[in-house]
């Protein structure tokens, strides 16, 4: 096989609001979400192998290989085809912070499982693609869902939303918030009132998972006041970037231009959909 030429895009997400409604027997939590994606993101190419090993050309500082989402993602995939002899070496570009609420690690695992099913011929559906993230992490199958949503259960399921254009400043406190320490917090509120679909807006919600990492991060409510002379600025996810909404570029750019020089972001545009799923729509892989 020659060489795949193709960067894939592994595009960051926001949570435009985020509640926990409740929690099941086993532990999971039940949440309620709006997901919207960025055009921004990670990359990554693929370099086809004979030999079935799965290789990350890339590793990042402080992750083993084999607790990296790409690997096992790519392992995962590996093992729903029997007799399957091809391998891959990946390559990251990696511009998404660790830690940070924006999906990044999620979305590169997405873009692995995509990307793979299409150059080794697996042809899964989008349903057995979405199980298979789910393994992984709760965030992936919305990226192989592919299409901002309304999202519902552990987050898996979801309402396709039509949003209107919109820019976003993204801030990137200097922390890294671990998932699991939030949910974990005794401090969590965890009975949010449902809300219905149908009946969610823009602008509506808060996110039930702020207040825990703003006390534990302080950071993180240091760049969220900042943030809040331009609008109704909150966190994605966990934590702990930060972002505030524009309705246009040039009113993102301006307050961008205006952010101290010890903080750090970005702006990006929301898109609907996730650019990978036409990648592998349509992509020659090889």
């Amino acid at each position: 096989m020659t060489r795949c030429q193709i960067e894939w895009l592994a595009p960051a997400k926001l949570n435009l609001f985020l509640h926990v409604v409740g929690r099941r027997a086993d532990g999971y939590h039940l949440l309620q979400t709006a997901f919207r994606f960025l055009d921004y993101g990670d990359s990554l190419s693929f370099v086809p192998r004979d030999d079935g090993r799965i290789l990350l050309a890339t590793p990042l500082p402080n992750v083993a290989p084999q607790q990296d989402l790409t690997v096992r993602a790519a392992q995962l995939l590996q093992q729903q085809a029997a007799n399957l002899r091809q391998g891959v070496e990946i390559r990251l570009n990696k511009r998404l912070p660790l830690g940070g609420g924006l999906g990044g690690g999620s979305s590169d695992a997405a873009t692995v499982l995509l990307a793979l099913n299409r150059l080794w011929g697996l042809q899964l559906s989008s349903a057995e693609l979405q199980q298979l993230g789910l393994e992984l992490g709760a965030d992936v199958p919305i990226f192989i869902h592919g299409h901002a949503a309304f999202a519902e259960g552990v987050g898996e399921r979801f309402t396709d939303l039509h949003l209107p254009p919109a820019w976003y400043l993204v801030l990137i406190p200097p922390v890294a918030v671990p998932t699991a320490e939030i949910f974990a917090s005794s401090e969590l509120r965890r009975d949010t009132p449902a809300i219905a679909a149908a009946d969610w807006q823009p602008g509506m919600g808060s996110n039930d998972l702020e207040a825990v990492a703003c006390r534990l991060y302080p950071a993180v409510a240091q760049y969220l006041a900042w943030l809040r002379q331009f609008g109704q600025a909150r966190m994605s996810g966990s934590g702990a970037c930060v972002f505030v909404e524009f309705a246009t570029a040039a009113a993102a750019r301006a307050a961008y231009a205006a952010l101290p020089q010890e903080m750090k972001g970005f702006v990006a545009r929301g898109i609907d959909r996730n650019p990978a799923l036409a990648q592998a729509a349509g992509a020659a892989l090889s």
